[in-house]
């Protein structure tokens, strides 16, 4: 991959996860708006929107920063030892400014008050473990991708946060980035901030759970020594 400044990465895991906030939030409230009531309507357009936006951030801001506009994986890959402790901090800070600037503009677009604080409760061991799995699997497919497949991140990514969406209970927010920024809407996309804070323990937990196992799991295979001897 060629070598950009870092000016350059940092707006681009700013630019990103704003646009995937947009994407998560916009198509959230438009959903809802349009789904007449039925909550899988506007789930499926939630889902949809944000696996079809990942796909396309991933290919055209992964050659500059590395895609990952989420602090989980900028985590998973500081421990991996593929990005540095100072880098890794800009990063997440760039990140966490981008996801807030991305609910703001979701907001304008949809002529709601751009600041707000979310009231949706999202509690439970259920919802924790949720967040759990479904950062540990996006791990699993970043790592897995990288070893195995590395020319398909985008759609991989894409597509396994579109069924997240529907097999967690807590609907995969797998970001603490996102899950931050999500306190401040109270669109149907929201979370309380007081239920954001397990989430993002969850979500921490989960990576480094995830950099143990998953080493292991796609360490390249040894090679087999076959004697001469009968």
């Amino acid at each position: 991959m060629p070598a950009f400044g870092m000016s350059r990465r940092l707006v681009a895991e700013a630019m990103g996860t704003a646009f995937l906030l947009a994407a998560v939030v916009g198509s959230g409230i438009m959903g809802e708006r349009l789904a007449g009531g039925n909550a899988a309507v506007a789930l499926l357009a939630n889902s949809l929107a944000t696996g079809a936006a990942l796909v396309v951030l991933i290919s055209i801001l992964g050659p500059i920063s590395g895609a990952h506009f989420n602090p989980a994986v900028t985590l998973f890959l500081a421990l991996r030892r593929e990005i540095a402790p100072r880098t890794g901090a800009l990063y997440v800070a760039a990140q966490l400014v981008g996801a807030l600037a991305g609910v703001w503009v979701a907001h304008a677009m949809f002529a709601m008050p751009v600041v707000e604080l979310s009231t949706k409760l999202r509690d439970g061991p259920a919802q924790w473990l949720a967040e759990f799995v479904a950062t540990f699997g996006l791990m699993a497919t970043i790592a897995g991708t990288a070893r195995y497949v590395p020319n398909a991140a985008a759609q991989l990514v894409g597509l396994y946060i579109t069924a997240a969406y529907w097999f967690t209970a807590s609907t995969s927010f797998a970001n603490p980035a996102v899950t931050f920024a999500r306190t401040m809407t109270d669109s149907f996309a929201g979370i309380a901030p007081h239920s954001a804070v397990p989430f993002v323990a969850a979500q921490f937990l989960a990576a480094v759970a995830a950099y143990g196992i998953l080493g292991w799991l796609f360490r390249p295979a040894q090679r087999l020594r076959i004697s001469a001897r009968p």
